[in-house]
């Protein structure tokens, strides 16, 4: 045996070891750290060789925001790429590939049903069109940007993020058509209803024309729209309020586009300043310019109109030949072949035959149907951003907005002389003979587009008398006007909201109380379905405690989506087995494919309204709801509905694509699960796919007022001091402000006309 001495000798020669090893450990994971993720970040002081022709200073704030400073707007376009390449390259990658449908060349197999369908799309094909068709302005735009990311690219060679390290890629130059496909990657996101059409179209096969029609309801004052009620889709808040109702005098400004949570977020800050230049606001990776902010002298933001530009033609098509009737007459369709490149297997190739109408994209039980949608008609496609960030005034902000293609929405306006305004943009058809809420025969002819709805007859307003302009994804189109309307448009909850509260705010307003409006969590919906099931229950009683215990709960609810509360819980399992319900009695089985988005106004209308030949009992229906809701919130939560929380059920899990996934560390790389306050009825619209991807506040002449938070952070990659930095703010209502005029300089980079 060993004596105590000796005894301890071991014990400490082996602790010795075990130190030695856990060091060494931690200096190898240090060492990786550094080389794959610490050793890519971008340089952000000192001076950089790039191809700007003359010297352009790159001051960034404390979040990091690049505020730019260049001789010419040339210039700042150049500098512009080349600062988003350098906190968002890869995301600029995926976001030019998904719309390419080039996905599967870096992903593998598992991004190849997201590539062919971009390729049945013809996206990059498209590009490729409008690139032939863009304006001499746009051209040198798009051209001067894609240097700026390729003079990043080219001085980055051997360390750029993680991200490409790991799935053992380099990025490809950066060109005009890639910009356009950003471009068109948005206009997808925010106008993809073909399939709304092919949903409608089953529902009505399986079940009752009449019921089907009342769930896809037409257009109101109110906005109960046809589509699938947008409730969920991505949507947006954006409102101007006159001088007469605020502190400074001055008007105010607020917006918050909801769109999928994603790390890093859709938006990416920048500050633009050349001779006849001086805009901020957030801009879209891939693109030059400022898509929402402010400039000197006016401020702007938007929401998706929601009108629906897409229209699905059935065709009487020889798939063999491509050959297709059209009135009367026999056409030959285009054929295209797409080759996919898959990571690890061999190409795949895709064959697509293209009609007068638009690519077949639709085969079923015999059916072939092809889709026209305006971003094929490439010469409508113009970046009216860069006309809009030097915009003076109401009459030179409409001009641009005259030649905006898509995709439509709901522009909001507010200037330093005191006006206020709102304007509807983008190319809508003029449909023939029908809405578009359906497939429609492609060989008579019959069923074409007429043009588009003039720009000067599209709905706007200036300077109303109320003082306050409202837009949250409603329906804007009044009863009386003289086109066809179709399309996703969003119930009124949000918009009434937001309606009331700046009503009832008083005249005093600053950018504060606005940023609070942002983050309302009252649902006008909740609080009525609320209402609506403890009516039912005093009046039919019901002896089960716990269906007691969630009713007391509701009967003092106050409407407020709450992360903490268990009420929202409640009335939104009822609702769900409300919907099951109602989907079932309007088509039984297909009921299901129209389930899962089905608008809550159409819920609510449903409930007021109690038309016969739906249910026998209406009482017996919320009750039979609330009771079926009651069982399945226990088997999520547990029995006792008081002890539910809201933020149990709605919450944001937003992962890094790559980084998350890596063993062990990638838990520190993504945001959540955390619970969130919100659903999709509030004004602070939240699921746990979407949310607010910016909250801007301007306060129009006082522009050091405004404030401006996007939900994550600047940079794209995961050892930047900028990652998360914005999270916390976001997450608890808070803002920073939107440095314009006084910036305070945390770091400065030169870039300077390389030899």
């Amino acid at each position: 045996m060993l004596s105590g001495s000796a005894t301890i000798a071991v014990v400490r020669r082996i602790l010795f070891v075990v130190n030695v090893l856990l060091g060494m450990a931690a200096v190898a994971a240090l060492g990786v750290f550094f080389w794959f993720f610490y050793r890519p970040l971008p340089e952000t002081s000192g001076e950089v060789a790039s191809s700007v022709r003359d010297r352009v200073e790159i001051v960034r704030d404390g979040l990091g925001v690049p505020h730019i400073t260049a001789k010419s707007e040339e210039d700042a376009w150049v500098a512009q790429g080349y600062v988003t390449a350098s906190d968002r390259l890869w995301q600029m990658d995926t976001l030019r590939r998904a719309a390419a449908g080039e996905l599967s060349e870096m992903a593998g197999s598992q991004a190849l049903d997201a590539d062919r369908e971009s390729r049945r799309l013809r996206l990059r094909r498209t590009a490729e069109e409008i690139y032939t068709k863009l304006s001499d302005r746009d051209r040198v735009a798009f051209a001067a940007y894609a240097r700026g990311v390729n003079s990043y690219i080219e001085s980055h060679r051997g360390r750029y993020t993680f991200e490409f390290t790991a799935l053992g890629y380099d990025p490809k130059p950066w060109s005009v058509v890639d910009s356009i496909l950003a471009s068109l990657q948005m206009f997808r996101t925010l106008s993809n209803d073909w399939k709304t059409k092919v949903i409608k179209q089953q529902m009505l096969a399986g079940g009752e024309p009449e019921k089907v029609n009342y769930l896809f309801p037409p257009r109101t004052a109110w906005g109960f729209a046809p589509g699938l009620g947008g409730d969920v889709h991505p949507g947006s808040n954006a409102w101007a309020v006159s001088g007469a109702h605020t502190a400074s005098g001055k008007p105010l400004l607020s917006n918050d586009m909801h769109l999928e949570f994603s790390l890093p977020g859709v938006w990416y800050l920048v500050h633009l300043k050349a001779p006849g230049l001086n805009a901020t606001g957030v801009s879209l990776p891939g693109l030059p310019g400022i898509v929402g902010g402010h400039n000197d002298r006016i401020a702007w933001g938007m929401t998706n109109l929601g009108f629906d530009v897409q229209d699905l033609y059935e065709e009487r098509m020889d798939l063999r030949t491509g050959q297709y009737v059209f009135q009367q007459r026999v056409e030959q369709a285009r054929q295209e072949r797409e080759v996919i490149v898959i990571k690890g297997r061999q190409p795949e190739e895709v064959v697509n035959w293209v009609t007068r109408h638009g690519p077949a994209i639709n085969v079923a039980g015999g059916r072939i149907s092809t889709l026209r949608w305006t971003i094929y008609d490439a010469p409508i496609f113009r970046d009216v951003f860069l006309d809009i960030n030097r915009a003076r005034n109401w009459d030179e902000f409409q001009t641009a907005l005259g030649d905006f293609g898509g995709p439509a929405q709901n522009f909001v306006y507010a200037d330093v002389d005191g006006n206020i305004g709102y304007h509807a943009a983008g190319k809508l058809p003029v449909r023939r003979n029908h809405t578009g809420d359906l497939p429609v025969d492609g060989a008579s002819g019959n069923f074409e587009w007429d043009g588009y709805i003039p720009f000067a007859e599209l709905p706007h307003a200036f300077n109303p008398t109320s003082g306050y302009i409202v837009t949250a994804n409603q329906n804007p189109f009044p009863e009386d006007y003289p086109y066809k309307v179709a399309g996703g448009f969003a119930a009124p909850y949000r918009a009434t909201q937001i309606g009331n509260l700046l009503a009832s705010a008083g005249n005093k307003l600053k950018p504060a109380d606005l940023l609070r409006i942002q983050t309302d969590v009252y649902s006008g919906f909740g609080k009525f379905l609320a209402g609506q099931l403890v009516a039912v229950y005093d009046k039919r009683g019901d002896n089960n405690a716990v269906l007691k215990e969630a009713v007391q709960l509701l009967r003092k609810w106050d409407g407020q989506m709450d992360k903490d509360q268990p009420e929202p819980f409640i009335v939104t399992m009822a609702f769900l087995s409300l919907r099951k319900a109602v989907a079932e009695r309007v088509a039984p089985g297909a009921g299901a494919t129209y389930e899962p988005q089905m608008s809550y106004a159409v819920v609510e209308r449903l409930l007021k309204e109690r038309p016969e030949g739906w249910f026998s009992d209406y009482s017996e229906l919320l009750l039979r709801s609330l009771s079926e809701g009651i069982e399945e919130g226990q088997k999520l939560q547990g029995l006792a509905p008081s002890r539910w929380r809201w933020g149990k059920y709605t919450y944001a899990d937003i992962q890094h694509p790559v980084a998350g996934k890596l063993p062990v560390v990638g838990k520190y790389f993504n945001i959540g699960p955390i619970p969130m306050s919100g659903s999709p009825t509030t004004v602070k619209q939240t699921t746990r796919r979407l949310g607010p991807s910016e909250r801007m506040d301007a306060a129009v002449g006082n522009w050091d007022d405004s404030l401006m938070n996007l939900p994550i952070g600047q940079s794209g990659s995961v050892a930047s001091s900028h990652y998360s930095d914005q999270w916390e703010s976001y997450y608890s209502g808070r803002s920073f402000p939107m440095q314009f005029v006084k910036v305070e300089g945390k770091d400065t980079l030169v870039l300077v006309p390389a030899k």
